[in-house]
């Protein structure tokens, strides 16, 4: 989007968790292109204020750990103190893990589900309250996969979280509508970036592989012809957020180069 660019976001604000890097802040930059202040929650706060000052006057800082509710809970009333309302919410932080089923342990499958869909709802209930009270409606984007529509043999607990995610933002979803607050997900395929050399290692340390092999695999075997990057989430992100998207409700979205069909 270039300077001519619609702004269907004009005088929306936006909290993004986890968004001090990666796919969360490309979202953020492509909502102040937009015209939307956003704030860039993030459990480590340096990082998030060096991403709100790179974006400039339409950004904010704030630290939330979706694994606390009192952090979740005073991120959410900071970012209304700065931005004066949230409008909309995308529930964007979240953690990858991979082992096989007899290797899974408590405590990673605790982790990952307090971040992946403890974090999201919790986030989303947080959010919602404040959209209720104010009556003005909102939008709510959670973040799925394509981890979430299938299993896989090695990432049990995480395609776990996924699928969860899938079925809270139904839920969230048929009960909030009622609020005028549309809950919808994006469902990313293979999305390349810092965070891919994380779930490579799991590959290579799993299946034997040489480091960068899976990641070439997976790539190959997307029928756009490649991996995804962020900037291949943006534009249902700003569609989710936009007027455009009203009538849509309760529903996750495939943004993947063809992986998954449904």
């Amino acid at each position: 989007m270039g300077e001519d660019s619609m702004n269907r976001l004009a005088g929306k604000t936006a909290l993004i968790t986890g968004s001090a890097r990666g796919i969360g802040k490309a979202f953020a930059q492509a909502y102040i292109k937009e015209g939307a202040k956003v704030c860039i929650a993030d459990i480590n706060i340096e990082a998030a204020q060096k991403t709100a000052t790179e974006l400039g006057d339409s950004a904010v800082a704030v630290r939330m750990d979706v694994t606390q509710q009192a952090s979740i809970d005073a991120g959410v009333s900071e970012t209304i103190e700065k931005l004066g309302h949230i409008d909309i919410l995308i529930n964007n932080a979240a953690l990858f893990t991979a082992a096989p089923i007899v290797e899974i342990s408590r405590q990673d499958y605790d982790r990952v589900f307090s971040v992946n869909f403890a974090g999201s709802l919790f986030t989303l209930q947080a959010v919602a309250k404040h959209m209720i009270a104010r009556g003005q409606g909102g939008k709510i984007i959670n973040m799925a996969s394509q981890a979430g529509r299938r299993g896989e043999p090695l990432v049990a607990v995480y395609c776990a979280t996924k699928a969860a995610i899938i079925s809270l933002t139904q839920s969230a979803g048929l009960d909030l509508i009622k609020h005028g607050i549309n809950v919808n997900a994006i469902s990313p395929g293979v999305v390349d970036g810092e965070h891919w050399d994380g779930v490579d290692a799991f590959f290579a340390k799993y299946e034997n592989k040489a480091p960068g092999q899976k990641k070439k695999e997976v790539g190959e075997t997307v029928p756009f012809g490649r991996m995804g990057t962020a900037s291949d989430l943006t534009g249902m992100a700003v569609f989710l957020a936009s007027d455009d998207s009203q009538y849509v409700v309760a529903q996750t979205y495939n943004v993947d180069g063809g992986q998954w069909m449904s």
